[in-house]
C-alpha cells in the first residue's frame, strides 16, 4: 500500500475544520497518539529513509513500517505497513532484545476526518505546532492519488510550502 500525502504547518486549524464540516466530511474523532520510533541495529533508518514505530492510541497499539520517501507529483509517498498488536510494551521489549533502539517519541492530538477517498488530519504536535495532513492510500493509480491530495489542499485553502519531512525528522532536528 502506498501512502500519498501532503503536510502543511498551519497557524489555525479552525478555518479548515469549518470547511471540512461545510463539505460534510465525516468526523472520525479526536485522539492522542504517542509514537515511539526505533532504529535498527543493522542499518541506520535516518540514512535509508525508513521508519519503524510503535503507536499507542486510545486502548489500541500498532506497529508501522514506512519505506523510503518517494516524490510523486509534488507529494510525498511511502510504502506503509501497519499491524495491530495486543501489547505495545511486549512489542517494545521484543524490539529491544533484537537490538532495536528507541530514537524519539512524538506526541500529538489528532482530529481525523474522512472525505471520500481522502483522510484529513488536524494535528497539534507537542513541541512543533499545528499541522494539516491530507492523505490518500493507493494500491494503484498513484498519480491520481497525488492529484487528489494536491487538489484537496488547494480547495481547503491551505497556503505555503508543504513539508516533506516527518514529525520524527522535525523533532530530531530540534534536539
Amino acid at each position: 500500500m502506498l501512502e500519498v500525502e501532503l503536510k502543511y504547518p498551519v497557524p489555525d486549524l479552525a478555518p479548515i475544520r469549518r470547511q471540512l464540516s461545510a463539505w460534510n466530511a465525516r468526523p472520525c474523532g479526536r485522539q492522542h497518539e504517542r509514537d515511539v520510533y526505533y532504529n535498527a541495529p543493522h542499518r541506520d533508518f535516518a540514512e535509508t529513509d525508513e521508519a519503524l514505530r510503535v503507536r499507542y492510541t486510545g486502548g489500541d497499539c500498532f506497529v508501522t513500517y514506512k519505506g523510503p520517501k518517494i516524490e510523486l507529483k509534488g507529494t510525498k509517498a511511502r510504502e506503509e505497513y501497519n499491524l495491530q498488536v495486543e501489547s505495545g510494551a511486549a512489542c517494545e521489549e521484543i524490539f529491544g532484545r533484537l537490538g532495536f533502539q528507541p530514537t524519539a517519541e512524538v506526541n500529538k492530538l489528532r482530529e481525523i476526518f474522512e472525505l471520500d477517498d481522502a483522510t484529513v488530519t488536524l494535528d497539534e504536535v507537542d513541541g512543533l505546532g499545528t499541522f494539516i495532513e491530507i492523505e490518500v492510500l493507493a494500491e494503484e493509480n498513484e498519480e491520481d492519488a497525488a492529484d487528489r491530495v494536491t487538489a484537496l489542499a488547494k480547495e481547503l485553502g491551505v497556503e505555503g510550502m508543504p513539508l516533506y519531512t516527518s514529525y520524527l525528522e522535525l523533532i530530531l532536528s530540534k534536539q
